[in-house]
């Protein structure tokens, strides 16, 4: 048996369809401006982050973001201007927007999206810094050959060496498991996600993470560990704000490692 999914993919070879026309064909059709977006960007696939940023105005909308499909917000957090794109689930959606925002001048992407708890290791809501994402998704596969991860920059990685909290969150680093169907998490898929000591299941990691070992890019991603799907009332609670202050804690740390790191002497 075969499968598009898998066949006919040729990884070392360009696209024809290339982002960066696509993004010029906005600005002429919108009458947009050629305008950088902010070195460090951030995906908020619930949006919660966007939300609160908009209701206590602190975000201005970024003039020049030619994407179809979204609109990208920016704000400031302890000198740094950040760029952020909400409720882009999914990681075909995901890896879209990235691309899109790698063409317009990011340096790093940052995600943090809410997950679903797999191996507990301690009583929701709590992050984890992912650092292989299980490959249950098709998007990946188009920007990498068949393996059973995509991984996180070691670089970016070694930026969180020994963290055991970020942005006056806890943290922890491990794996998830990233799938394109939520309402198909099966028992006998979550305990095979359990027994490979996969931590949480979101739906973006995997593609994104592909992306960026093809492209060289920096990506990082974060699950907002929220949940066990449901399965008892009271579930999903995320904090103060739908957790947007907690998420702004990390967001904010994450972005002072990281220009500690390219201020540093070489």
């Amino acid at each position: 048996m075969t499968t598009p999914l898998l066949d006919n993919k040729h990884h070392l070879e360009p696209s024809v369809f290339v982002v960066d026309n696509m993004l010029r064909e906005a600005r002429r059709q919108k009458g947009l401006p050629v305008i950088d977006v902010p070195d460090i960007c951030l995906l908020d696939p619930d949006g919660d982050i966007a939300a609160h940023l908009t209701s206590t105005g602190a975000a201005q909308v970024h003039p020049g973001w030619a994407c179809y499909h979204t609109r990208m917000i920016t704000f400031e957090r302890e000198e740094v201007t950040f760029g952020l794109v909400p409720n882009v689930v999914g990681a075909p959606f995901a890896v879209l927007v990235a691309e899109e925002m790698f063409a317009s001048g990011c340096k790093l992407l940052i995600s943090v999206t809410s997950a679903g708890q797999i191996v507990s290791v301690g009583q929701t809501p709590y992050f984890v810094l992912i650092d292989r994402a299980l490959r249950d998704e098709g998007t990946s596969i188009h920007y990498m050959a068949p393996s059973d991860y995509a991984y996180a920059s070691p670089v970016l990685l070694a930026l969180f060496d020994g963290a055991r909290s970020i942005g006056g969150s806890r943290l922890i680093c491990g794996s998830t498991w990233t799938t394109d169907a939520p309402f198909r998490e099966t028992a006998q898929a979550i305990e095979h996600a359990r027994s490979r000591g996969i931590l949480g299941v979101e739906m973006e990691a995997a593609g994104l993470y592909a992306y960026a070992q093809a492209t060289g890019n920096a990506v990082i991603c974060l699950a907002h560990i929220t949940n066990q799907m449901a399965r008892t009332p009271g579930d999903f609670e995320k904090g103060a704000d739908q957790g947007s202050h907690a998420a702004l804690g990390v967001i904010g740390d994450i972005a002072a490692r990281y220009v500690r790191a390219r201020s540093a002497p070489s």
